[in-house]
């Protein structure tokens, strides 16, 4: 490992552009909570993260995604190489939730704070749903990839643009549940209770 490599493997270069990133989505949310998404501009976001407007767009689409954090992630190498040669467990249902959890974690980014002002602003201004359920599907390729190729030595019950599907449908629904319970423990912890009674729902 180098000097400008930390112990999880991210060099200088990625922790800066991630630290920038998480700048922007922190200003972005602070002056939504505390004017509304309206009364806010990508040029106050900017300025208030200290960058201009067009390094913001190098990281965002729009105004609404640094809002909601939502910017490009990338699930980890050992977590895709494992799910896509059939494991870690090599039971579909149980690499299922070993992926959402990575899914969910790739998302939270700065922690459980980012995500529980991000639920509180999707609560504040509903109409950013559809723009969070946009953003999810652009990424769900990623996710169809890896069932793609795990259908190549281990084949899949489904289609693997379902199993995808399957996928973002418990992470939402553990976020969800995480949401209604309070907050309490990691939204990680929502996932097996979630796909339990997605089991129990398909099974009934």
């Amino acid at each position: 490992m180098t000097a400008s490599t930390s112990p999880d493997g991210v060099g200088l270069r990625e922790r800066k552009k991630r630290a920038r990133a998480e700048a922007i989505v922190d200003a972005a949310q602070r002056l939504v909570l505390d004017r509304g998404l309206d009364a806010v501009t990508v040029e106050e976001i900017a300025e208030a993260a200290g960058i201009s407007p067009r390094t913001f767009f190098n990281y965002f689409e729009s105004k609404d995604d640094a809002v909601l954090g939502q910017g490009a992630f990338e699930l980890g190498a050992e977590v895709r190489e494992g799910f896509a040669a059939g494991g870690p467990t090599g039971r579909l249902i149980s690499d299922v939730e070993v992926l959402v959890r990575a899914l969910l974690a790739a998302l939270a980014g700065a922690g459980q704070h980012r995500a529980e002002q991000t639920l509180e602003i999707l609560q504040l201004e509903p109409r950013l749903l559809g723009r969070h359920f946009a953003w999810f599907e652009r990424h769900k390729s990623q996710v169809t990839a890896l069932f793609e190729r795990r259908h190549e030595t281990r084949p899949l019950p489904a289609h693997a643009d379902v199993c995808a599907m399957v996928v973002f449908v418990v992470a939402r629904a553990a976020m969800d549940s995480w949401d209604r319970s309070g907050h309490t423990g990691d939204v990680g912890d929502h996932v097996s209770p979630v796909v339990e009674q997605l089991g129990a729902v398909l099974t009934a």
